[in-house]
């Protein structure tokens, strides 16, 4: 007998894919591709399957297309459909039209942690009675995987299991045909958060924190104290540690306390470095620490005047700043060059900030983290005062309503519901503990209030009274806020739908205390970036048709009580920054470069080439003319300037600012953030894309933001007409040959062939002299009759196939420009990292498991050094995002650095393949990855000095065995992109650091009551699964 409830499952992810609906030949098709057998409609009892369908009116609508064909549409579940009812009430009493309600499927946004893209919420917990002090998990995450169900291996599962799997792929229904090494796609946006949890930075802010406080304080009110002083959350495992820290400071339990309170007290002898405690209690702190030197001779002390220009440096860069950065960063905001002995004797700095060694082999390469600087006394009467107000507003009716936390998840999904205001939109959290939660109340309402007894009129309304209000429409009960009493009638605020109404106060009843529990759901946030056009008319149109009634992701950039926020939409292929979007609506379209077809122009310039043979160059127009006077205004003002104002202390993705290119600022736009320092930028005028650190931005100066914001970009993007290729890329010495005739010269001219105004991309005939009319003297005819160009086929594909690629056999006719650049052969006698050192046998260490197939393979990293590897892969991107492509010869099992998708990996070739592509494992993550060899660099000596990270893991206490697919699915749940404690069994060393193996036994902490052995779960499962059979 079939699966009624897994057939309904199947059918809902595939609906659920399709936006457009399907026709019903085609689900029948599409069903049996995803688990091998057709829908069995008479196995579950019906004639026909169009019985079954409509028997399954909760997964799935039918409808006549306009051919007569009948659609299969997915129907909007309760959650979607409560979300919809309520977009639409707000619309309604707004204005008419049908609200749209898009991504009612959120694409799942992964933040592993430490893949230099945003922050990790993966933490460590003590592993009770047996392991040391470890993290804990605050949240979970979702992984897609592919559903493995086919008719001729149909497996029952245990009963336990059963809802486990399903459960998972329901929860997963876009996938491809399943790797065991595919990971999800990364997210567009990115975000700056802060670093992996640092003992030694945590351990150096709480001794400033206990330098106040030495009568103690509760340890129940140190993690607010701590966001107050340093803008960031304590880490959870840190609380966990506190016991461990004797040198730090002494906890103890009064016996009138609760249980739960602990008292917090300086240790009495604190010491006044920043290195850890022992090597005992921190198995690598003299890793940690700076080589020995002997200090030059040079001031003890750093003058006040120094050390406040310092501290306002530091202060702008709350997640860390490079020490090497200083003397640049100085220069450039104060225009005085600092002291070399500052950087020769770092501990000068201790006084106003934490040192951080992640290098030891290089003391000069240290981060700083800023020390708190204000007034204890201000922010707590500060603090006072807030919650007063907070208090006060939400003291209605003789009742307090909670307030409404933030989600802790970085990427929550909103309600748009209105804004008048960037600086205020209205909006909703949707999932756990918000709308459902927000559901789940008004259906008790709705009951509630449906019994007579219960049913009391509230008699005389007063204005800020909290009262329930029965919708008629839509036969529901609401809280709302009395806002305005008038004879008849009142206008009242709707508290968890954001937008208010008039109404009859026959409507008005009395709220019951029961409903005062749950917060507010409305709630507002600010829109980054729209801060100073907060009330520009177009900005707020153009959200409005982006974002009003619509589900959107949001990025929390702070957390304050109205939140700093970037939305997207993410409904479509290409997520959209709403953000962005918005800020564009105020481009003055008269100002763009002109591109008319048939119109030639000299004085172009072409800015950059790219790889593909595009290129993108800047036409004389009214826009440029304006944009260079604009950013002369802009130098010279940098140039008065001596204030750390323009520094750029909060990045995100869609951020406009400025940026030198060639000696001279132009304007960027951040596309991309590898952690907190380093980002993927786009210089809009030019078109060309670069990594820099976020030391190198500045804010556009106020006195220019509005002209600067008003000029579109003035890059215009074209190709030469007449020499399209069709594979999609040049060779590299064809894009070289352009670029030396290009790029090489001040006064070009083109004309314009035809325009494709869906890509915004000119077909043109580009010149290097005045001489447009004549096409025979185009670069376009040059290169076409070029040797080069006749044997474009053979060359591209000697270059993207075979590795080494030929010289031309008519090397007579080619000019010395256009041969092939002999490809380089990385030196052999650069040596590898040294070998990750691991604990004996029997001991416990921290690990995230990167990547899990089965328990008999699965790759975890550990967790101590992974900050190493943070800040590795990040002078990867600005070293090698810098260096031009050359030819390689690329020889299997060596190590190169390669490019996957943004990130620079260090990785081992494991296969060349005769298209071009490259077979490479990543050492530090474990993952394959198919590659283009044009994106294979040498890896250089300096990042071959951390071991590399991943370990290759198999589970202890199971027997080896061929593990089901069913059995998979169970075990990655439990232990993909998961921290976890690893005892460590036994190691199989090798030859080379790839090739060894470790056994562990695998515990999840993160439970209060009891910890979970993976081992046991899997052996649990073998044996049921054998039981079935």
């Amino acid at each position: 007998m079939a699966d009624y409830e897994l057939v309904k499952k199947m059918l809902r992810a595939i609906l659920q894919s399709s936006k457009s609906g399907l026709p019903l030949s085609r689900l029948q098709a599409e069903y049996k591709e995803l688990t091998g057998e057709a829908i069995p409609h008479k196995q579950l009892g019906h004639a026909t399957l169009d019985t079954l369908l409509h028997s399954m009116s909760s997964v799935v609508r039918l409808d006549r297309g306009r051919s007569g064909e009948v659609m299969c549409y997915a129907t909007v579940g309760n959650e979607m459909a409560h979300i919809t009812k309520l977009a639409a009430r707000h619309h309604t009493a707004k204005k008419t039209g049908r609200p749209q309600v898009v991504n009612c499927q959120m694409r799942v946004k992964p933040s592993a942690p430490l893949v230099l893209n945003g922050r990790t919420d993966k933490h460590f917990c003590k592993l009770r009675s047996l392991l040391p002090p470890l993290f804990q998990p605050q949240t979970s995450e979702t992984f897609l995987y592919s559903t493995f169900f086919r008719s001729d291996k149909r497996m029952t599962l245990p009963s336990r299991f059963q809802k486990e799997v399903h459960a998972h792929l329901s929860r997963n229904p876009q996938q491809t045909p399943f790797n065991l090494n595919e990971s999800t796609t990364p997210p567009k946006p990115r975000t700056p958060h802060s670093s992996p949890y640092s003992p030694k930075l945590v351990q150096s802010r709480l001794k400033e924190v206990l330098s106040k406080h030495s009568n103690g304080l509760w340890v129940s009110k140190l993690p607010q104290l701590y966001r107050e002083l340093y803008k960031q959350d304590l880490p959870s495992e840190a609380l966990k540690d506190l016991e461990e820290w004797t040198h730090i400071c002494t906890i103890e339990k009064p016996c009138s306390s609760k249980p739960q309170e602990l008292l917090l007290y300086p240790a009495k002898d604190i010491s006044q470095t920043t290195t850890p405690p022992s090597p005992a209690m921190t198995p690598t702190a003299n890793k940690q620490s700076p080589p020995t030197q002997n200090p030059p001779a040079s001031p003890t002390v750093l003058s006040a005047d120094l050390k406040q220009k310092l501290g306002e440096l530091l202060l702008k860069y709350s997640s860390g700043l490079w020490a090497h950065a200083l003397p640049k960063l100085y220069q450039d905001t104060y225009k005085t060059k600092l002291p070399e002995y500052v950087l020769d004797n770092l501990p000068l700095l201790s006084d106003i900030c934490t040192i951080d060694y992640p290098m030891p082999d290089n003391p000069k390469r240290a981060i700083l983290y800023v020390k708190a600087v204000e007034d204890e006394n201000c922010n707590q009467e500060d603090l006072a005062d807030l919650r007063a107000r907070e208090e006060a507003g939400r003291r209605i009716s003789y009742q307090t309503v909670p307030p409404l936390l933030i989600p802790r998840e970085e990427y929550p999904s909103v309600l748009v519901v209105e804004a008048s205001n960037t600086n205020s939109v209205v909006l909703r959290y949707i999932g756990e503990g918000y709308s459902k939660a927000q559901e789940k109340l008004e259906d008790e309402m709705k009951e509630f209030y449906g019994q007579d007894n219960t049913k009391k009129s509230l008699v005389s309304p007063s204005s800020g009274q909290l009262t329930a209000v029965h919708a008629e429409e839509e036969e529901e009960i609401l809280r709302a806020q009395v806002c305005e009493v008038m004879s008849e009638k009142v206008k009242v605020y709707y508290v968890d739908h954001g937008f208010s109404e008039v109404i009859s106060k026959s409507k008005l009843l009395e709220l019951h205390e029961k409903f005062f529990r749950l917060p507010f759901q409305a709630t507002k946030c600010k829109l980054a970036g729209l801060e100073p056009f907060s009330q520009e008319p177009v900005v707020l149109k153009k959200f409005d048709s982006m974002a009003s009634g619509k589900i959107l992701l949001a990025e929390i950039l702070e957390r304050n009580d109205i939140p700093l926020m970037v939305l997207y939409d993410t409904s479509q292929d290409d997520d959209v920054n709403i953000n962005a979007a918005c800020l564009k609506a105020l481009q003055d379209k008269s100002l763009e470069s002109p591109m008319q077809v048939n119109s030639a122009y000299m004085n172009v310039n072409v800015t950059s080439v790219s790889s593909d043979g595009t290129f993108c160059c800047q036409l004389p127009s009214r826009g440029l003319t304006k944009l260079n006077e604009v950013l002369e205004k802009a130098e010279t003002y940098f140039h008065s300037q001596v204030t750390s104002e323009s520094l750029v202390s909060r990045p995100f993705c869609g951020k406009s600012c400025l940026a030198r290119f060639k000696g001279k600022w132009s304007r960027v736009e951040i596309t991309n953030l590898h952690g907190s320092r380093v980002l993927d930028i786009l210089f809009v005028d030019l078109g060309v894309q670069a990594s820099v650190e976020v030391i190198e931005l500045r804010e556009i100066p106020p006195p220019f933001l509005r002209d600067l914001t008003a000029i579109p970009p003035q890059a215009v993007k074209c190709c030469l007409a007449d020499l399209s290729v069709s594979v999609g890329s040049w060779t590299p010495d064809a894009v070289q040959w352009l670029r030396d005739r290009a790029l090489q010269c001040s006064d070009c001219s083109l004309k314009i062939a035809k325009v494709e105004e869906s890509k915004r991309l000119a077909h043109v005939y580009l010149f290097t002299s005045k001489n447009f009319h004549d096409l025979s003297r185009s670069l376009n005819h040059q290169l076409a009759e070029s040797d080069l160009w006749k044997h474009q086929k053979d060359v591209f594909l000697s270059s993207q196939g075979p590795l080494k690629t030929p010289t031309p056999q008519t090397s007579k006719k080619v000019p010395p420009q256009s041969r092939t650049t002999p490809p380089i052969t990385p030196p052999r006698n650069l040596a590898l990292p040294p070998v990750l050192e691991l604990p004996p046998a029997g001991h416990n260490i921290d690990i995230y498991v990167s990547v899990a197939c089965h328990p008999g393979h699965f790759v975890l990293q550990p967790w101590q050094d992974m900050y190493k590897l943070v800040v590795l892969m990040g002078e990867m991107i600005l070293y090698y995002n810098k260096t031009e492509e050359k030819p390689l010869t690329v020889e299997k099992n060596q190590v190169y650095a390669a490019k996957v998708e943004n990130n620079w990996h260090r990785v081992l070739v494991k296969g060349v393949l005769t298209n071009g592509l490259v077979s490479v494992y990543e050492l530090d993550y474990g993952k394959h990855e198919l590659v283009s060899c044009t994106l294979l660099r040498p890896l250089i000596q300096e990042f071959r000095q951390l071991p590399f990270q991943g370990i290759t893991a198999q589970l202890a206490g199971v027997k080896p065995r061929q593990w089901s697919e069913e059995a998979s699915i169970v075990f990655r749940n439990h232990v993909e992109k998961k921290p976890l404690v690893a005892q460590l069994d036994s190691v199989q060393d090798a030859a080379q650091p790839w090739d060894r193996k470790v056994t562990v036994f695998l515990v999840d902490t993160s439970q209060e009551d009891r910890d979970v052995w993976v081992h046991d779960i899997m052996a649990e499962f073998a044996d049921e699964l054998t039981k079935a059979a």
